[in-house]
């Protein structure tokens, strides 16, 4: 990808013909633009959501994060309700629950709960980090010291409470019991990836934030993949940031608010989403530049044509079998129609 007035910072390879991807799906983490609201954002997922059911994606995801003032989709599962309830075929998940902040139980009622409510329609993606800071994992009450060492256990804990419950069973989760609702592992190193394959689940890669690993990660996956009673081969999914506009021009200034986001989190001074301006290097030094580069290296920026090659290019690269794409946009209907250009642009690829 080639970024205005530097190298580029990653080396494509030719896009091979015949990409694999069979399908695409969007990632939404209810972002709070600055002088904006939770409610307004609540209203724009569903909106988005309802257009992106429209297009064509295929899940719409929702990711859990706390005490962050620009994100409002910290109650995840509730945030899927409302989602799921305004919707009618597209399959509604969590991008994920962290599960190192929930007892597993809790979590099989609640899906449990969504999926009886919304059969067929509800996936659950889990993460082990704790989507937030130490003081506020703290806050959340689980235990910091063992937590994330247990989420392998916690997650065939949550395969057992949505299996058929044994005859003897004394710990069942209602609903959810014999429900069946698929799991998958996110990740953004090869941790996820090796117990992804160990159990047989889908694994979707954070590529979108966290690059470094992505390549190995897919390859130990797919090489060290066991079939299980959900999944018989290997499914990957990657995800990448989308900021498409008009113009080239439009594109890279709207992804300014994205840029000045990561830049306020390496700094420490979060907050809602900004407004994009005119001149990134006016507001980042240039370390800080070069780190916010090297994060969002798989983000697709400009018209038509410049995201319709970068995408090409990403899945020859990685061979996913679906894309999930993601853009914190400040204003709501430029993010509509950058989604838009996106599906567009995805569906041409998978009829290619």
């Amino acid at each position: 990808m080639q970024i205005e007035g530097r190298a580029p910072i990653f080396a494509f390879p030719a896009a091979a013909p015949g990409p694999r991807m069979i399908a695409y799906s969007l990632l939404d983490l209810s972002p709070i633009p600055e002088g904006a609201s939770a409610a307004d954002a609540f209203r724009h997922t569903l909106d988005l959501a309802q257009h992106a059911e429209a297009w064509g994606y295929k899940r719409y995801w929702l990711a859990e994060h706390h005490n962050m003032s620009g994100i409002a989709s910290a109650a995840t599962s509730v945030v899927i309700g409302h989602v799921a309830g305004g919707t009618r075929t597209i399959r509604v998940g969590a991008g994920g629950i962290m599960l190192p902040n929930h007892s597993p139980l809790v979590i099989a009622e609640q899906f449990g709960t969504l999926e009886s409510l919304y059969p067929g329609r509800i996936d659950l993606g889990l993460g082990r980090a704790p989507g937030t800071d130490m003081l506020t994992a703290r806050a959340l009450r689980r235990d910091l010291a063992t937590a994330a060492d247990q989420f392998p256990q916690d997650v065939i804990e949550l395969q057992i409470y949505f299996d058929d419950p044994e005859p003897n069973q004394r710990i069942r989760a209602v609903p959810g019991a014999g429900l069946k609702v698929p799991l998958w592992i996110l990740g953004s190193s090869l941790f996820g990836a090796q117990l992804a394959a160990h159990l047989g689940l889908p694994f979707a890669f954070a590529s979108h934030f966290a690059p470094d690993a992505l390549i190995q990660a897919i390859a130990i996956y797919r090489e060290r993949f066991q079939p299980s009673q959900q999944l018989d081969q290997p499914y990957v999914v990657a995800a990448a940031n989308v900021i498409a506009a008009d113009s080239d021009a439009e594109g890279r200034r709207l992804f300014t608010s994205l840029q000045q986001s990561f830049v306020r989190l390496r700094r420490g001074t979060p907050g809602q989403l900004p407004p994009p301006i005119d001149d990134i290097d006016a507001f980042a030094a240039p370390q800080e530049r070069a780190g916010a580069d090297h994060s969002l290296v798989y983000s697709f920026v400009g018209a038509r044509a410049t995201v319709k090659t970068g995408l090409e290019n990403f899945l020859a690269l990685t061979q996913a079998d679906e894309l999930m794409v993601t853009g914190h946009i400040y204003d709501h209907q430029a993010r509509l129609h950058s989604f838009e250009i996106a599906a567009d642009v995805l569906r041409a690829l998978v009829k290619s």
